[in-house]
């Protein structure tokens, strides 16, 4: 079954390769989507694929990489978009 999630992630995650930890782990799940940098500090991630692969890259989210300070992350269904990659945006 697909499933399609946007993710925010709140706390220390911009400028520690948050966005590269998300990218590469997103491939090795084949989830696809895109994850960015928000103006107001937080990253949005865009997630879509199978919904196994997809709830664990949720987990990993929550995690992010060793230098990330998560304080809050906020998961909202959407609607499939059928991404065929996935992509880091720049604003």
């Amino acid at each position: 079954m697909k499933k399609s999630v946007r993710v925010y992630i709140d706390g220390t995650v911009q400028g520690i390769f948050y966005r590269a930890f998300v990218k590469e782990n997103a491939e090795k799940e084949n989830v696809k989507g895109f994850v960015r940098n928000l103006e107001d500090g937080r990253v949005e991630v865009f997630l879509e694929g199978d919904t196994e692969d997809v709830d664990k890259m949720v987990e990993l989210c929550k995690t992010g990489p060793k230098h990330s300070d998560i304080k809050k992350v906020e998961v909202k269904p959407e609607k499939f978009q059928d991404f065929k990659t996935f992509k880091i945006l720049h604003i």
